[in-house]
């Protein structure tokens, strides 16, 4: 593996900009004239669209800029990774950010691509999704995989803990989840019943399926929103977490529902996209989604406009000490309609409109997750 020193970031066949090393524990990025006539900001708030080099911070990404560490594979994907550079007699712990992101190339969610590219895979056709499962269940054990490069080619560029894959179905792109060993059996029937309870509350969700199984009730798939459908399939929409663009990590909650109000309302500056904040909000206190954390949030960028994007990873869920990730007004442990209230109040949002969105949801929540919620 070739350590990078120098990285160039496209989105498409447009240079955004180029990327370095600086002083070791840093990077340094700066736009391409060409990016800065006719381009838009990446990243707001860290990365604005002006001429200057701009230097990172050390933290809390490995000192890469929030919106780069985004295209960075985490959890599932960080092991496939990991599990391949050691089949290749590298050292993972030796692999800086940069040379990572080579890794990453143009297969990373969202938009940007960056080159010069390495480890390049090949395209795996393979969608027998319980023949998958059953590879991903012996990765995560001391079995091993013996199909470790479909996986890789399949999944090596996801986040989240879940093992997943990315495949096109259908003439569209998907990203299908399986159980982890801490799952329960009927995980991908919870998560499509928490999406199709979140539909039924006014949330904007991305298509989703329950993909048949010889073993059990199934499997999730959602359509990857970074991914425009068209007759190529191959139009990439950049995309930046919450994470990403207040350059917090999502590892260390430390994230309130007042600062996602602001953050939507700032980037967007739409009225629509606030309420759609507030309804997912009040969906996730209600439904127990509580792995509510910064990277579970993400923002849609087409020529510049902001969009919320889609929700997702959607289930009943714990983060740390059984508490919200993401607080609410302050609380964590214990959510109250108060709570929700005083969010409302300190985005702008009436308290008759914050009311009813709260109250319809309640009343959904329980009509449709009740089984969920009662475990």
């Amino acid at each position: 593996m070739k350590t990078v020193d120098r990285l160039d970031v496209y989105m498409g066949s447009r240079k955004v900009g180029t990327m370095a090393p600086y002083k070791k524990y840093m990077t340094v990025f700066e736009y391409s004239q060409e990016w800065l006539e006719s381009g838009f900001s990446i990243s707001p708030f860290s990365l604005p669209l002006t001429p200057e080099v701009k230097i990172s911070k050390p933290d809390p990404f490995d000192g890469l800029f929030g919106i780069f560490a985004d295209s960075l594979p985490d959890g599932w994907g960080r092991l496939l990774v990991d599990r391949m550079l050691r089949q290749s007699g590298e050292k993972p712990e030796e692999i800086d950010s940069l040379t990572r992101l080579s890794i990453v190339g143009a297969s990373g969610m969202g938009a940007l691509e960056y080159r010069p590219a390495q480890m390049e895979t090949a395209v795996y056709a393979n969608s027998d999704l319980d023949y998958l499962s059953e590879e991903c269940r012996k990765l995560l054990t001391s079995k091993g995989s013996s199909d470790l490069d479909a996986l890789f080619s399949l999944g090596g560029s996801s986040g989240g803990a879940r093992p997943k894959v990315l495949i096109r179905l259908y003439g569209r792109e998907w990203i299908v989840k399986f159980p982890s060993s801490e799952d329960p059996d009927d995980i991908g029937k919870q998560e499509f019943d928490y999406n199709v309870c979140a539909m039924d509350c006014g949330i904007d969700v991305p298509d989703f399926k329950l993909f048949p199984s010889k073993k059990g009730p199934g499997y999730f798939g959602v359509e990857r929103f970074d991914r425009a459908r068209n007759t190529s399939g191959k139009e990439k929409i950049h995309m930046a977490s919450a994470s990403a663009l207040l350059e917090i990590s999502h590892r260390v909650p430390s994230l309130d529902y007042t600062s996602l109000m602001s953050l939507t309302w700032q980037l967007t500056k739409k009225s629509t996209e606030l309420l759609k904040m507030y309804r997912l909000m009040c969906f996730n206190v209600f439904a127990h989604n509580r792995d509510d954390h910064s990277n579970n949030f993400s923002f849609l960028c087409r020529d510049g406009e902001w969009t919320l994007a889609p929700a997702y990873d959607l289930t009943y869920s714990n983060s740390i000490g059984g508490e919200h990730a993401t607080t609410v007004a302050g609380e964590g442990k214990s959510p109250s309609v108060e709570h929700l209230l005083i969010v409302a109040k300190k985005a702008g949002i009436k308290e008759s409109q914050a009311s009813e969105i709260v109250i319809e949801i309640q009343e959904k929540v329980r009509e449709h997750l009740g089984k969920y919620l009662r475990r």
